[in-house]
């Protein structure tokens, strides 16, 4: 028989799970800035209950830890981690975009794409990897050096790296701030540290020299942003905008983002044009 003095493994092993997931709860919070009292008003319970679950003096339910995730932003990535910390399952799924279970997600995703046409269309991961692309973008990425080409193909390195897009981006100086204070947001929002580590690969990165830099009209923060590359049918006037699932119960879905271009003036429009009847005459 266990002695009352010491604790049963059972025991033990709650009270981990109690304090891993206090850990995850107050790291979080820190990094939201808010105290104790704020979090404790914004999610309807009492600073003193918050402050037993952050010590792990209480155990959360599930709907509190998911309440407490849902106002701190945690991406659902993490809440997975917090509800197993928590002693509860996963709730959320994560299978990759090439698993046969989401066919049907990716074949509507695809759909997406080429339904974009005869404009470049794109979808990357969370560490912006290329995962799908219409047939407009294959063409634009000719004279990339290989090595950048290999899967998984990193977007930012594309377009960023003096061996990729970069020396032929009128505008680059612009296209990269807007690039890294996408990254920026986005390490806010999730403190990713590949994030972090490509984020400072990125900014080693030459720019353009202040007296060949660009600043073109138009850019709109987190909506619209000016494009200007040269190509070999001509210069490409185009507009990027970025697209986000809503309200995916799905880890893969959340994480992807469509990046999808227009073009700015009618010259640009009728290259694109030309060019997409020419690959879909070679497809």
């Amino acid at each position: 028989m266990a002695s009352d003095t010491h604790p049963s493994k059972a025991a033990t092993s709650a009270a981990t799970r109690r304090m891993a997931v206090g850990d995850h709860l107050r790291q979080w919070r820190q990094r939201r800035r808010l105290s104790q009292q704020e979090l404790a008003d914004d999610a309807a319970l009492s600073p003193r209950h918050l402050s037993c679950v952050e010590t792990g003096k209480a155990s959360p339910s599930r709907e509190l830890v998911l309440r407490l995730c849902e106002r701190l932003a945690v991406p659902l990535r993490e809440r997975n981690a917090w509800l197993v910390a928590a002693g509860y399952a996963p709730m959320y799924r994560q299978q990759p975009l090439d698993d046969p279970s989401m066919h049907a997600a990716r074949q509507a995703v695809q759909h997406l794409l080429d339904r974009h046409a005869p404009w470049p269309a794109v979808a990357f991961d969370r560490h912006w990897n290329m995962v799908l692309a219409n047939r407009m973008v294959q063409p634009l990425l000719g004279g990339v050096d290989p090595s950048l080409l290999q899967a998984p193909v990193n977007l930012l390195r594309v377009s960023l790296h003096p061996q990729g897009l970069a020396p032929r981006i009128v505008n680059l100086n612009q296209w990269r701030e807007h690039l890294f204070a996408r990254l920026q947001q986005q390490l806010h929002n999730t403190f990713d540290a590949s994030l972090q580590a490509l984020l400072t690969e990125l900014q080693s990165y030459p720019g353009q020299p202040d007296e060949q830099a660009h600043h073109l009209a138009g850019e709109h923060l987190g909506v619209l942003m000016p494009f200007l590359i040269q190509s070999p049918w001509g210069v490409l006037n185009l507009i990027s905008t970025t697209t986000v699932f809503g309200s995916p119960t799905d880890i893969t879905l959340q994480e992807l983002a469509l990046e999808t271009f227009f073009p700015g003036d009618e010259a640009t429009a009728q290259i694109l044009h030309t060019l997409a009847a020419q690959t879909k005459s070679h497809a």
